[in-house]
């Protein structure tokens, strides 16, 4: 059957980059734990709770909405993820509690990995085959631009606009024109074109292979690490140059940006280079960055830190993510969610940090992510190059 997206090969290109940039909305949890944290006169161990409202649905979510695809399609689906979405980012206007934002970060969660498990599919439903690879490399890149702008739209909102909330207010309206430009542009899927969706079981059967288990440790790390990464950088700035939040999100934007050149690097790279030692390699530099970024103390000792940091660990997720794959190929859509429930690792390294923080000093705190690293280059010794 010859897919619809052949009657408008440009203009379907446009939902679905559209929507990888929505994708990377979720990593603001980061910046705004910041915010909240000082808004709220929060400790450490509290705030952290609140990337936990976004990570931890990545667990339970991941295979019921494989499970709705079955029921609705994937481009409903996305839709209906999108809708959760902007319900998300008009709590902060409703309620600006603790308990408000805890809500607002929880939908906030469950959108994204909604969309995440059913937008890959909708893509491979709206792109010819030759083009898929390229198209998902393409969002992965979009994703991450959206990533690095989010701290800078919250610096511009609270500095020049008098209100960090009224990025949620941005991304609010991003969503909904994602809704209307969803369904403007979007041809309508056959029925023969759903895939069967997997069971708890047979996802969790998978535990068994070492392989795949090494491979969602990963996984778990990788994605905390981003999230430590993320809340930890203005909070390491502010610490030692003195300077506002405002000014110290920039360091958080810096990662990103460092991450999204990672990720094209990454991607010419892995092209000539065995993905394994690759990871070896990036490991070891991002472990050795990480010790440059605990001991510098001077502004561009911390900026080059924090910048070779984020192009080591680009790459991490999608190379594991690959390397899972193709240990498997009969069972790629429930290996497929066994990753993205990975991505619940966001709510399990945090609050360990937080703690660790809040009993003993911030730099303490920093060593789990160090650790994280640690293990990841462990691991990547168990892959067979």
């Amino acid at each position: 059957m010859q897919n619809n997206q052949e009657n408008k090969p440009n203009l379907v290109l446009i939902p679905i980059f559209l929507n990888f940039f929505i994708m990377g909305f979720v990593d603001i949890v980061g910046i705004a734990t910041n915010y909240v944290k000082k808004d709220f006169a929060l400790s450490d161990s509290t705030a952290s709770l609140i990337p936990m409202m976004v990570f931890v649905w990545f667990a339970i979510c991941a295979v019921p909405t494989g499970l709705l695809m079955d029921k609705i399609g994937r481009k409903h689906t996305v839709s209906v993820s999108l809708m959760i979405t902007a319900v998300a980012m008009g709590i902060p206007f409703v309620s600006y509690t603790y308990g408000g934002i805890l809500c607002a970060f929880a939908l906030l969660g469950i959108g994204n990995t909604v969309l995440q498990v059913s937008l890959n599919p909708l893509v491979a439903f709206m792109v010819r085959k030759e083009k898929l690879t390229s198209t998902l490399t393409m969002g992965q890149f979009i994703k991450a631009i959206s990533s690095f702008l989010g701290p800078i739209i919250v610096g511009l909102t609270a500095v020049q606009l008098g209100d960090w909330r009224l990025t949620f207010l941005f991304y609010g309206l991003a969503t909904v024109l994602a809704i209307i430009v969803l369904y403007a542009l979007h041809p309508n899927e056959s029925v023969d074109t759903k895939v069967e969706s997997s069971s708890l079981h047979m996802i969790f059967a998978l535990l068994r292979d070492k392989y795949l288990v090494r491979c969602v440790v990963v996984i778990l790390l990788i994605v905390g690490i981003d999230v430590g990464l993320n809340t930890s950088i203005p909070q390491l700035l502010m610490d030692r140059l003195a300077v506002q939040l405002e000014e110290a999100a920039l360091g958080t934007s810096l990662y990103f940006a460092t991450r999204t050149v990672g990720t094209f690097v990454g991607a010419l790279l892995l092209t000539k280079l065995s993905a394994v030692k690759f990871l070896r390699g990036t490991m070891l530099l991002a472990v050795l960055a990480f010790l440059g970024m605990l001991f510098s103390t001077s502004l561009l000792g911390l900026l080059l830190s924090i910048a070779l940091v984020g192009l080591a660990c680009a790459n991490v997720f999608s190379i594991v993510f690959s390397l899972a794959m193709q240990h498997d190929m009969r069972h790629a859509n429930e290996i497929s969610a066994l990753m993205i429930m990975g991505v619940s690792g966001g709510a399990l390294v945090l609050p360990l940090q937080g703690l660790i923080t809040d009993m003993t000093s911030f730099t303490a705190g920093l060593l789990v992510v160090l650790v994280s690293m640690l293990i990841i280059g462990f691991i990547s010794y168990k892959f067979k190059c």
